[in-house]
């Protein structure tokens, strides 16, 4: 008998959930064996050959982690016999964390906000191909979760978009690119992980439980993992949190039922670190233990010689994680002794560079890409010509006084370093603001190694430097002086965000002072705003002196360079906003993570009553005013938007489907775009559904063009029939409904420049 939770249809804005003391996962066993099938076939023939020559303990070795001889963060058992070496599996989405050598890539909100899915496959190889240098087999990463549910979540930044469609896409690439690089990526975290608050137990209290309607779980939340599934990912992380009352990695419904069922996932399911798990997980879906043997190793076999778990089962285990080692090319001498680039940094060890000069375009394009203006008030920016005075201000403008070998580099809290000093699980209150220098990535698990940082401060000394411009700097008064005859002033300002607590708020009081101050002594105040994540503009954003706001996220090493150079006109904002930034944080139809119902209470549940409608949606179905909308960016160019036109591929009826059928096409909308200004630039072209008892617009298409002054561009969008799909719960399939499917095509969730319209009857 199934769930009513999992059973309950969702047709309208308005979202049936049950109490939350009646959200449960039904148990689905048992879990489906590994197919093999498409890019699969030949891994798995590998594979089988190779697990079918081992013994019951050798197979259950390579399922759990051990202690390694090196700093990876993880290491599986091997098989010396066999000739299998096991595997290193190391942080994260965003470049390797904590080692030397290799390169601080724009992290993933940056890299949402440049919507460019060329150069996120680009980043995705040059990071796979860095892994595999350091003999790292697993990238832990990219994150399709957490999406962004509440905008205060402390890991929102190590994901795309909160927007899934635009996750997907960029997961994807992400994916293949890192693959293609000869590195297993890992999906995670699966699933609905969406705060930081409560995210796993401790203290004697659970892990707050997602309660989600089986509509809402597809549609938006298990949306980006299917394209990742669909790109070939060799690895899905199980998550921390419970999803309907029973934990991630113990879910059956979830990773049986889902993940290896409905979605035919051929490769493995790792624990995240230390998760709630147990001997049961096995025959739930889970297929490795990470860091050590937890529940399973000797019991595991155990549980094998009394039944309680079947040989075959492990026997799948085995060959999944060994067929995602042969679908990466990992096998024979391709592939470095696992963890053999990663020494402890305190001691002599030979130094392995796994950085390539191909990459450093690629590191530098991806910074400048994800820079949003948002603001450009009679066209400030670009600066004309030399400038004579610039004033710099604000404590995100210089380099981090440290980066060494200690915790502060291993975490990414190089610019703050207080946040080093609390244990996980523990209450904190954070400023919101990282003081001690500019950020440049988030912290914890998915923060990355610079081997340099190029800050605001230091980009602007070397322009004035061939320029002949005089530079004033305060970095340190929140009411510096300014001098009378600047040419402009440049405030910078940052909001931090780590892995193991959520953000206190979406602005900070002591920073907008510090903005209010120069802009109220400076009538050419340009305020440059470093975010891992959404950071309200509206304590000052109307203020006349204000001519100029950048969104400047999370570069990267590059990100002094990248920055400078869009100043000065070298390069052209072509980024675009990953999410809303609303008037105020009431807007936000979630705003704070989920938290106890009363004192002493240790259940925490998190009803996930507002369905779908998050972000964009939300603010469009209530007509909520935002500052600036999802897909928003401006350029130092103009584009216009013409000729639409739309095809389509078979008949237009109502219909279901599942499985393969899902990603058939069904329509093609082209449209022109001309860029009518007088300097090249680049726009994203957004493509949105009004899909019948939905949210009034999905994003279900983007393509970034690049165009000369005078150019005319063609965006293709192909249309699958998943993308003009709502989830029946009924008939647990994909169904395109009778009705108009309206098309809007534009610069944004709010800029419709064109329309469409594709019926089903």
């Amino acid at each position: 008998m199934k769930s009513l939770l999992w059973s309950a249809g969702l047709c309208s804005l308005a979202t049936a959930v049950l109490a939350a003391n009646e959200a449960t996962s039904p148990p689905v066993y048992p879990t489906p064996e590994g197919k093999g099938q498409g890019p699969w076939a030949e891994a798995y023939q590998n594979a089988k050959a190779l697990v079918s020559q081992m013994t019951l303990d050798e197979k259950v070795n390579i399922t759990r982690g051990f202690k390694g001889d090196n700093i990876c963060a993880g290491n599986t058992g091997s098989v010396p016999r066999l000739g299998w070496p096991g595997m290193c599996v190391h942080d994260a989405g965003n470049g390797v964390r904590a080692a030397e050598l290799v390169n601080s890539y724009p992290s993933a909100n940056h890299v949402g906000a440049s919507w460019d899915k060329n150069l996120t496959h680009q980043r995705g190889y040059y990071m796979g191909k860095e892994f595999k240098a350091k003999g790292i087999n697993v990238m832990l990463g990219p994150n399709a979760g957490p999406l962004g549910r509440s905008p205060l979540a402390g890991r929102n930044w190590e994901g795309f978009s909160v927007d899934p469609y635009l996750s997907g896409q960029l997961n994807a690439e992400t994916i293949i690119g890192c693959q293609e690089g000869g590195t297993i990526a890992n999906l995670k975290h699966f699933i609905a992980n969406e705060q930081e608050l409560y995210r796993r137990p401790y203290f004697g209290v659970e892990a707050a439980s997602s309660n989600v309607d089986d509509k809402t779980l597809h549609e938006y939340y298990l949306w980006p993992f299917m394209d990742g599934i669909k790109a070939g990912v060799g690895s899905v992380m199980c998550s921390y949190n419970r999803i309907n009352n029973t934990y991630g990695c113990e879910n059956s419904k979830l990773m049986n039922g889902i993940l290896k069922g409905e979605l035919g996932f051929d490769g493995f399911v790792m624990l995240d670190w230390n998760a709630q798990h147990n001997l049961n997980s096995a025959n739930a879906g889970l297929d490795m233990l990470m860091p050590m043997g937890g529940a399973w190793g000797q019991n595991l076999t155990d549980s094998v010689k009394n039944g309680t778990v079947k040989e075959s089962r492990v026997t799948d285990m085995a060959t999944r994680i060994i067929a995602s080692w042969y679908l990466a090319g990992q096998d024979g001498d391709k592939f470095p002794t696992p963890g053999f680039g990663m020494r402890n940094f305190s001691v002599p060890h030979e130094a392995i560079d796994a950085r390539v000069p191909e990459s450093k375009p690629i590191i530098m394009e991806g910074a400048i890409a994800g820079h949003v203006l948002v603001k450009n008030t009679n066209n400030t920016l670009p600066f004309k010509g030399k400038q004579k005075i610039l004033s710099v201000y604000g404590y995100d403008a210089s380099i981090p006084q440290t980066k060494n070998i200690d915790t502060l580099f291993q975490l990414g809290y190089e610019s703050y370093p207080e946040l080093a000093l609390a244990a996980l699980g523990t209450e904190q209150h954070w400023d919101q603001a990282a003081r001690g220098g500019t950020i440049f990535t988030g912290g914890r698990a998915a923060a990355n190694s610079p081997g340099y940082i190029i800050d605001p401060l230091s980009a602007i000394q070397h322009r004035a430097a061939i320029d002949d411009t005089w530079i004033n700097w305060d970095l340190k008064s929140s009411n510096p002086d300014v001098n009378g005859a600047t040419n402009a002033c440049l405030v910078f300002i940052n909001a931090m965000a780590t892995e193991g607590w959520d953000r206190e708020g979406l602005h900070d009081d002591e920073s907008d002072a510090l903005v209010l101050n120069v802009a109220r002594k400076c009538p050419n105040t340009i305020i440059v705003i470093h975010a891992a994540g959404i950071r309200l503009v509206d304590q000052w954003i109307e203020n006349p002196n204000i001519t100029a706001v950048v969104i400047a996220h999370l570069p990267g090493q590059d990100s002094g360079t990248a920055l400078v150079k869009l100043l000065y006109g070298e390069a052209a904002f072509s980024g675009k906003l990953p999410y809303t930034i609303a008037k105020n944080e009431s807007d936000y139809s979630v705003y704070k993570p989920c938290g106890l119902a009363h004192l002493g209470d240790t259940n925490p549940q998190c009803d996930y009553k507002e369905g779908v409608y998050l972000d964009y949606r939300a603010f469009d179905a209530k007509n909520i005013t935002p500052r600036y909308e999802f897909g928003y960016g401006l350029s130092y160019t103009t584009f216009t938007y013409d000729s639409i036109s739309v095809s389509t591929h078979g008949p237009m009826q109502p219909c279901s489907h599942i499985g393969d059928e899902v990603w058939e096409k069904i329509a093609t909308v082209e449209v022109e775009v001309t860029n009518n200004g007088k300097v090249s630039g680049a726009e994203v072209a957004q493509l949105y559904l009004g899909i019948p008892n939905s949210p009034p617009k999905q994003l279900r298409g983007f393509e970034k063009l690049r165009l000369e002054p005078g150019q005319t561009g063609k965006a293709t969008f192909e249309l699958t029939k998943r993308d003009l799909s709502i989830w029946d719960v009924v008939s647990q399939k994909w169904t395109i409904q009778s009705g108009a499917h309206k098309i809007y095509v534009g610069a944004s969730s709010r800029d419709i420049r064109l329309h469409g319209n594709l019926q089903f009857s």
